[in-house]
């Protein structure tokens, strides 16, 4: 019990701190991995058709921006309507909204830990802001400033009330995999780490990080079994494209007030 909450303290203080070195022997506990002497270059090979998402941009960045809100007035005209059905589609559209249209844009842009740029591969995005403000983009009102400041476990409850949170600590993967799988259907989730935030896409029952890597210095997406970034202590999750209440915050273009405590 005491463990479980110095380590709750500690992921609410730390939030997308890089290591010191990343060319050293690593050894992550919590994940049951290990890895030495990781090399910079290794690739992770994920088939997108077989996924069933882009991984090449297409269009015009500010014309997918403009048409999400223009999308949104459709979104709530059906809502007052019928709003199971509004909630419903608003949940399929963000799922392919953010991984087809907006994900493939910032794909390559450079990490750096103060990076916050607005503008896709033009300048650099930290870890937080990269979540932040691809969920702005997405149509989301919030601060994206304010909110990549915080802590993983106050991003989580910016998202979604604490109570619904889903948060594991000292798993081994399989056991964490196992465990999201009986809790979560296939859709896209913020996940908070010890030192790092990033979207959890689960697809299959498979899990796939996306997020601006301190490690390859890059926005990626790769498998979260074999991510060195994905190692932790403990996870935060917070449901997104599920979120009845995220999605309705997001029909209505209600302020997403961004949690500090």
């Amino acid at each position: 019990m005491h463990r479980v909450l110095m380590v709750c303290l500690l992921f609410e203080i730390v939030s997308c701190k890089p290591p010191e070195t990343k060319k050293q022997i690593v050894s992550i506990q919590s994940n049951n991995i290990e890895l030495s002497e990781i090399n910079e270059n290794k690739a992770y090979s994920i088939d997108s058709l077989k996924l069933g998402i882009n991984f090449k941009p297409k269009g015009n960045y500010n014309s997918i921006k403009n048409g999400v809100t223009i999308d949104k007035t459709y979104f709530k005209r059906l809502y007052e309507s019928n709003s199971n059905k509004s909630i419903d589609s608003v949940s399929q559209y963000l799922y392919s909204k953010l991984l087809n249209d907006i994900m493939p844009h910032w794909y390559g842009t450079p990490w750096d830990f103060n990076g916050h740029t607005n503008i896709p591969n033009e300048g650099e995005i930290a870890c937080g802001y990269f979540v932040s403000t691809t969920l702005k983009h997405l149509g989301f009102n919030l601060n994206r400033y304010r909110m990549a400041q915080q802590a993983g476990l106050n991003e989580a409850k910016t998202l979604q009330n604490k109570s619904e949170l889903k948060i594991f600590s000292n798993l081994i993967f399989s056991k964490l995999k196992n465990k999201l799988n009986e809790v979560y259907d296939d859709g896209i989730y913020f996940v908070g780490l010890d030192n790092h935030v990033g979207y959890l896409l689960i697809k299959d029952e498979e899990l796939y990080f996306l997020h601006s890597s301190y490690y390859d210095n890059k926005v990626m997406i790769e498998l979260a079994e074999t991510s060195p970034c994905f190692g932790s202590g403990i996870y935060v999750f917070a449901e997104i494209t599920s979120n009845k209440e995220l999605i309705r915050k997001w029909i209505f273009n209600e302020e997403l007030v961004v949690s500090t405590s």
